[in-house]
């Protein structure tokens, strides 16, 4: 009976094996394609996955292979909070396929998903980080492609939310009275973020927290170096009080 019973699973799975077998043989991978493609533009994005993916797993070899790939990274792409899903997708088709006519459109496609995933300045910046590295190599290798002046203008909008982060940092230290971290933060805005809004200010705050620490010549040698920064933004008149009152007040005391 043993013996018996170990045949018949034996023989079930012989006959799953060679019916999924004739399954995959017998799909229809074009229509399945269609259906994908027809799921996507009803934003029907689960349905589309299913179908984008069985073509994916059953005729990656033939000519359908990266157009699976691409749409199935598509619909994660536009479906909600899947933009990692599409990401590797994307990377998939990338590394798999790296001739393909889609490599330059999923490249981008990378760098809208980071860019979405971007959030405020004041939460952590991996992504935000992530996305200006994708975009930089994008324009890059792509110098000429249609999305060149649309990734430059992401690459401004995300240094200036860096920049702004790395100035609030700042910020905070002080308000810790922690004034040489705080110059790190005031530092780091100048050496990495210099064509954003924050430039001016922070090279007044770095001046502010030498005064703080009682550093008056370092502090004096360091205005007459930057002066043209602090004249941009009109501040000059406030900075010369600082020297002599020795001391850090706001435009209101000034006034």
């Amino acid at each position: 009976m043993k013996i018996l019973l170990i045949n018949l699973i034996a023989l079930s799975f012989i006959i799953t094996a060679c019916s999924n077998k004739n399954n995959l043989r017998d799909t229809d991978y074009d229509l399945e394609f269609e259906k994908g493609k027809t799921a996507l533009s009803k934003k029907k994005f689960v349905k589309a996955q299913t179908h984008f993916n069985s073509v994916v797993i059953g005729a990656s070899h033939t000519e359908l292979g990266d157009d699976a790939l691409f749409f199935l990274g598509e619909s994660h792409f536009y479906a909600k909070k899947e933009e990692l899903l599409a990401i590797a997708e994307y990377d998939r088709l990338i590394r798999r396929m790296p001739f393909s006519p889609y490599v330059e459109r999923a490249r981008y496609r990378i760098c809208e998903a980071y860019v979405r995933m971007s959030p405020k300045y004041f939460r952590d910046q991996t992504y935000s980080e992530k996305a200006l590295e994708k975009l930089q190599e994008y324009i890059d290798d792509y110098p000429s492609s249609d999305n060149r002046l649309k990734a430059q203008e992401e690459i401004l909008v995300l240094r200036e939310k860096l920049s702004n982060k790395a100035y609030n940092s700042g910020l905070l230290y002080m308000k810790m009275e922690e004034y040489s971290a705080a110059m790190l933060g005031f530092k780091k805005v100048i050496k990495n973020y210099y064509d954003t809004d924050f430039i001016e200010l922070a090279h007044m705050k770095i001046i502010a927290c030498h005064i703080y620490k009682d550093e008056f010549e370092e502090a004096k040698l360091y205005y007459d170096l930057k002066r043209e920064h602090i004249e941009k933004i009109e501040m000059d008149d406030l900075v010369d009080a600082w020297f002599v009152q020795k001391r850090v007040l706001d435009r209101l005391e000034l006034d």
